[in-house]
């Protein structure tokens, strides 16, 4: 962005000055050359321009307590509080690794269609039934009551980064996990993917049909 913007405020410039001795309004002829100017600019041009930022940005992601805590603070809508409420609540406690690859359990939940297509629906699937829900904390009848801010801002940076499509690279494409302190009867009906602090993460298996 801080390259378009000095190109745009160049572009003006030059325009202003073309058009200084014109009886016509130099600022509204400034406007329109930029207006050209802009439109001379492909879709394709502007897309690859912000994916090399986009990529910039991610490539410079730590996965530590310090380079999280170091980022600015971050507040967003309904999607990323579910997200934000989510991981203080199921893995407050893990590293910062650890949490981001809980995130990518539940983007990833997202964008398969075997779950609901939206952040805050995938966190309260099953919501009501207590223990039947897909996150405990959800329907374990204890309220949800968030006594520790700093971890909340950490996670909350963390959701942030997510949402905003950081790469989810540490799970192979986890659809569930669990904590090593139990042993579920489901998880032997899907392929591990990783191990990450305290939680096992699993993806369904893939079957290969035999003629």
């Amino acid at each position: 962005m801080r390259f378009l913007k000095h190109t745009f405020c160049a572009v003006a410039m030059m325009a202003t000055s073309a058009f200084a001795d014109s009886p016509v309004n130099p600022v509204a002829q400034a406007i329109e050359f930029e207006r050209q100017q802009i439109a001379l600019l492909s879709g394709e041009k502007l897309v690859d321009l912000f994916s090399k930022k986009k990529k910039e940005k991610f490539d410079s992601i730590q996965l530590t307590r310090s380079w999280i805590d170091a980022q600015p603070a971050v507040s967003g809508g309904d999607q990323w509080a579910c997200l934000a409420e989510a991981l203080y609540f199921e893995a407050r406690g893990e590293s910062v690794k650890g949490q981001f690859a809980v995130a990518e359990v539940i983007l990833n939940r997202v964008d398969s269609s075997r779950f609901p297509n939206s952040i805050c629906g995938v966190i309260h699937q099953g919501t009501g039934r207590k223990y039947a829900c897909q996150f405990t904390f959800t329907c374990d009848g204890h309220p949800e009551n968030i006594h520790e801010p700093a971890a909340y801002r950490r996670v909350g940076k963390i959701a942030q980064l997510m949402i905003d499509g950081a790469p989810r690279n540490l799970t192979s494409g986890a659809t569930y996990y669990h904590t090593k302190a139990v042993n579920p009867r489901w998880a032997r009906q899907f392929s591990r993917t990783a191990t990450i602090g305290v939680h096992h993460f699993y993806r369904p298996s893939t079957r290969v049909s035999q003629n």
